[in-house]
Formats: C-alpha cells, structure tokens, sequence
C-alpha cells in the first residue's frame, strides 16, 4: 500500500525505503510533531530540512568531496615519497653511464693483450710441435732399436731351439728305434673315452635340470616373500577393493610360510645331488683327461715312429736354418748401430723441448691471467650495464609517478580550491533562496492567525525568531494557542515551499491537519476559515474536536469512544 500511494503521489523511490519525511511535511504532521521540529537544535533541524528540501545532496557531494580530496591528499604523500630520490637516481644513471664508458675505454688494452698472449702461445704451441716432431722420430729410432733387438734376440732363440730340437730329434731318432709299440691300445683308449664322455653328458644333463629347478625354487620364493610383505600391511584388495580379513591375511600367510620352509628343504636337496654330480662330473674329467694324455701320447709315438725319415730331414732343415738366421743377425746388428747413432743425434731435442714447455707454461699463463682480467672486465661492464637498466626502468616509473602526482595534485587543487567552494556557494544560494520563501510564507500565514503585534522571521538554521515591541521573545514564552500557530504557519509554509520546489510530486491539493487549532482563542478559530480558503487545495482533511471547525468543511464524519475503541456516529 504505501508503494502505491508513493508512486500515485510521484515520490522519488528512494523514500520508499526509508522515514518519508517528504510526506510528512507536505501531506500529514501531527501538530505536536511540529512544534518537536521548532523546538530541535539547530544542527538537527537543518539537516532535516536539507533533506525535506532535496539540498541535502550538496551536503554529500562536499562530504564526498572532502573524502575525495584527502584520499587525493594521502595518494599525494605517498607518490611524493615514491619520487623523492629520482633526481638523484637520474645523477646516478649519469654518473653509471661515465663510468661504463670507461670500463669499455679499458676493455680495448684487455682484449689487445689478451689477443697479444695467445698469439704468442699459439706460435710456442708450433714451435714445440715442431720439436715434438723430432722427438717423435728420436722415440720412433728407439722403438725400432728396440725391434731389432728383440729380432735378433728372437732369432737368436730360434736358433737355440734349433740347436735343441735337432739334439732332441737325434735322440728320439735313437730312442724310437729302440721303442716298441702297440697300435691296439689306442683303440681300446678311444672307447673308453667315447664311454666316458656320454657318461658326463648324461651328469651335464642332470646338473643343468638341478640349477634350473634351484632357480625357479629361489625366484619362487622371492616373489612369496614380496607377497608375505606386501600381505602384512593389504587391507583393502587391489582387484575388488574389499577390505581383506585378517584371518584371511592370516591363512594367506601361513600358506606362504609353509610353501618359503618346504621350498628351501626341497633347495638342500637338490644343492646336495647337484654337488655329488659335480663331484662325479669332475671324476670323469679328470680320467678323461689322463685317457686322452695317454692317446695322444700313443699317436704322438705312432707318429714319432712313422716319421723317423721325416725327423732326419728335418734335422737338415733346421740346420739350414739356423745359417740363414746367423747371417739374418749379422745384418740387423750393422742396422742396429745405425739406429743408435741416429738417436744420439736426435737427443738434443729433448732439452729444447723441456725449454720450450717452459715457455709454453709461462706463456699460458700469461693468456690466463689476462683472459680472467677481460672476463672481469666484460662482468663488471655486464653488471654495471644491468645496474644502469634497472635504474632507467626506476627513473622511467618514477617519472610516470611524478606525472600521476602532478595530475593528482592538480585534481586536488581543483577540488579543494574551486570544486568545493562552487558547490558551497550553490549550496548557500539554495538554502537562502529556500530560506526567504520560507521565511515570507512563514509570515505571511501568521500574520493571517495572529495579531499584528506580533512580528516572525526565520534566522539562519530556519528557527522562528518571535518579536513583540523590539523584543525577541521565547517560543516557550507563548500561549498554547500561539505555539500553535506558530507551528500551523510553519508547517503551512513547509508545504508551500516543498511543494514549489519539488514540482514533480503531486502533493499540492492534497493536505492532512490533525487538531491545528489546539489551544486557539475564539478570535483565532474564526480566523481558520480565511487560512483553509487560503490553501485553496482540493482534498483537505482536519481532525479536530472543536465545533466550529465543521461551519468550514463540506464533509463531517464524527467518532465517538466506546469501550476503548473509536466508533463512527
């Protein structure tokens, strides 16, 4: 209902949520309500009016304004503080700057020098290469020195040999001819042994079955031991996500513990047959071994025996050889001491290049120290370079504070020295042009009501100001029926004003007066009549109990009290 009646009035919506107390003073004040306001101080009373009149906006926008300026005034400090070292920040970027082109002036020498060392270690490096060379070729006599010796000291064995196989051969020439031998034995011997080696395959066979079954036993109980561990601490099954029972667990690894014990008995076992086989295996190779010796001693001596001719040609031949071999060590012994004269002469370079190390040593590290001062240089030119940046990226941000603070500094300056005094001004305009009609209107309806000795005004915070004869009197001083003209010609003049100034709502034929003659003499109820055709409204409402205030209205509906409650007549 009352955002109904707001929108056919034309309110603004914002009264629709909160005190309306623009309908309280342009349609319906109780009396006594109004005399409250006369008698409020004056701070709260003009804020009220301010408010009843729309003009307390101007309060907000400088209250607003002021809230503006010292947020202005507080972001002022700070970016004045964020800029207080970029001039000597700019000094220092100049001074960085001087001195980077110094350091680069210096860097020119450093990398002459360090070009200047390197060259002249290069040219060593060559030199000793060079020398190197002849070593090389020094190592290269030595080695084939070394060659021939072993040549000649192996020609020499040849011939030694020689000299003893032919001794040997004449021997066995004599000793074979006295032997005598039995070729039936060698095939007896080579049964036996294809006898014994069918033998140890049949144990290589077993023995191989035994480590592969060892093998699965051990694997298999490997993985019953990651089972045993990883069945401690399963309590929920990684295939249906159950939780697993403990008696389960239980029997689980009871299971595995009983298969782990009889695994490792079967594994004794099987670790006991295997060494028996092994045992038996190198039985056999061991009498395999002896058979085959004596085979193949039988076949050497069948050879021996065959080839009796052979040996003494042999023996020719060797013979033969060993002349060849003598002169063979005449000729290396003549090229041996040309070699030994050759790295005589080349021994010389061993001292140059023990010389030219030095140098090279020297010489590296020289380029070393003068690399590491270029790379000092080229670090410190590199950082001083990257110090400069950051502080051209600090100056460059500063400067944007210092504009930002200049813009600042100029909005606060327009908001504290126009702004706020513009707005003051219209603000004081609005109260003094609302205060004159106020105050005339005011006058005017009470000086319908009330005698002319009587002389009111408004002061400045819209207090009635009663003079009689030159003298101010106090509103706590007046008769009943004066407070209530006073407080009738005020709340009049409210309406009046409110109404002329918010055009917008349609509340100029409509008013409500509830007992606006409380306390009136006759003389002043008689003059009520020319105040309601005064106010010339359309729709007027008076609640009253005096009887003549009915000669002054079309309509009269009358109440009566019964029982505590009011009840039409």
């Amino acid at each position: 209902m009352k955002t109904k009646i707001l929108e056919l009035l034309n309110y603004p919506r914002e009264f629709a949520k909160k005190q309306n107390f623009l309908y309280k003073f342009t349609v319906y004040t109780p009396q006594e309500e109004m005399k409250e306001i006369i008698l409020q101080d004056a701070e709260t009373r003009v804020n009220t009016l301010r408010h009843v009149f729309g003009i307390d906006k101007y309060k907000k926008i400088l209250e607003n304004s002021q809230i503006v300026s010292l947020k202005l005034r507080e972001e002022k400090r700070v970016k004045e503080a964020l800029i207080l070292n970029l001039e000597e920040n700019k000094f220092e970027i100049s001074s960085k700057e001087k001195e980077l082109d110094n350091m680069n002036s210096k860097l020119i020498p450093l990398t002459s020098n360090f070009s200047e060392k390197s060259i002249k270690r290069d040219e060593i490096e060559k030199e000793k290469k060079e020398i190197q060379k002849k070593i090389d070729e020094k190592n290269n006599f030595s080695k084939e020195i070394e060659k021939t010796k072993l040549v000649i000291h192996s020609k020499s064995d040849f011939i030694k040999n020689n000299e003893k196989m032919i001794k040997e051969l004449d021997n066995q020439i004599k000793e074979f001819q006295r032997l005598a031998f039995d070729e039936s034995k060698i095939f007896i011997i080579e049964e036996e042994i294809v006898k014994k080696r069918k033998e140890k395959e049949e144990l290589d066979s077993k023995n191989l079955e035994f480590s592969s079954i060892i093998s699965t036993l051990n694997l298999r109980n490997e993985e019953l031991t990651k089972l045993e561990l990883n069945m401690k601490h399963l309590e929920h099954c990684p295939t249906c996500l159950q939780d697993v029972d403990s008696v389960h667990r239980s029997n689980v690894l009871n299971k595995i513990y009983n298969d782990i014990s009889q695994n490792k008995k079967r594994l004794e076992e099987l670790d006991l047959e295997k060494k028996n086989v092994l045992n038996l295996i190198k039985e056999f190779e061991s009498n395999r071994i002896l058979k085959e010796k004596e085979l193949t001693d039988l076949k050497i001596l069948k050879m021996k025996l065959q080839g009796v001719n052979e040996k003494r040609q042999k023996i020719e031949e060797l013979k033969k050889s060993n002349e060849s071999l003598q002169k063979d060590i005449s000729l290396l012994e003549k090229h041996l001491e040309v070699l030994s004269s050759s790295v005589l002469e080349f021994s010389k370079f061993d001292n140059l290049y023990e010389l030219k190390q030095r140098e090279l040593n020297v010489a590296l590290k020289e380029e070393r120290i003068s690399e590491i001062k270029l790379a000092e240089m080229k670090k410190e030119i590199e950082l001083l370079s990257k110090h400069i940046k950051e502080l051209k990226v600090k100056v460059k941000k500063t400067e944007e504070i210092k504009s930002q603070l200049n813009y600042i500094s100029e909005l606060e300056t327009w908001l504290s020295k126009k702004f706020i005094p513009l707005i003051s001004y219209i603000e004081k305009g609005a109260m003094t042009t609302v205060k004159y009609e106020f105050s005339r209107l005011f006058q005017e309806w009470f000086s319908i009501l009330v005698s002319d000795s009587f002389n009111v005004k408004l002061d400045e915070d819209f207090t009635p100001i009663i003079e009689q004869q030159d003298y101010e009197l106090d509103y706590s001083y007046l008769s009943g029926g004066e407070r209530t003209a006073i407080a009738l010609a005020y709340r009049l003049a409210l309406n009046q004003v409110i109404n002329s100034i918010m055009s917008k709502i349609k509340t100029r034929q409509l008013v409500i007066l509830d007992e606006p003659t409380d306390g009136f003499s006759e003389q002043q109820l008689d003059k009520m009549g020319g105040v309601l055709e005064e106010l010339n409204v359309k729709q007027l409402i008076i609640v009253s109990h005096e009887q003549k205030m009915e000669s002054f209205v079309e309509n009269v509906i009358k109440f009566k009290k019964e029982k505590g409650e009011s009840v039409r007549v």
